[in-house]
């Protein structure tokens, strides 16, 4: 049997579901988990949706966290569950300064 690939969010957990419909009423339930600026740099963690384990075995990758500025993204990773993104969320937003500390001293040493 094939392991499900769409998701919704109860509360905080999330559900696989079967019907395509069930499933694109969901999109109308809130879906992050965080966000904070950081200057230029914005880290994001949402609930994706979709089962993002495209091949091998695991849990499946339903929360994403990214950090991007104005022109590209600079980091994502994917996590199983709420509380592992809320973590996820604060790594992202350490490696976040550190980039912009990175960036900062490159300019001034030019």
């Amino acid at each position: 049997m094939r392991r499900p690939h769409l998701y919704k969010l109860i509360g905080k957990i999330a559900v696989p579901v079967r019907d395509v419909r069930e499933w694109a009423r969901a999109f109308e339930s809130p879906r992050i988990v965080d966000k904070t600026d950081i200057g230029p740099l914005h880290v994001s963690t949402v609930f994706i949706f979709v089962d993002h384990r495209f091949v091998g075995d695991g849990d499946p990758l339903l929360f994403e966290t990214m950090i991007f500025n104005d022109r590209e993204e600079t980091y994502c990773e994917r996590v199983s569950t709420w509380d592992e993104a809320e973590q996820q969320h604060r790594r992202a937003v350490e490696i976040a300064r550190k980039q912009l500390e990175q960036a900062d001293e490159a300019i001034k040493h030019g």
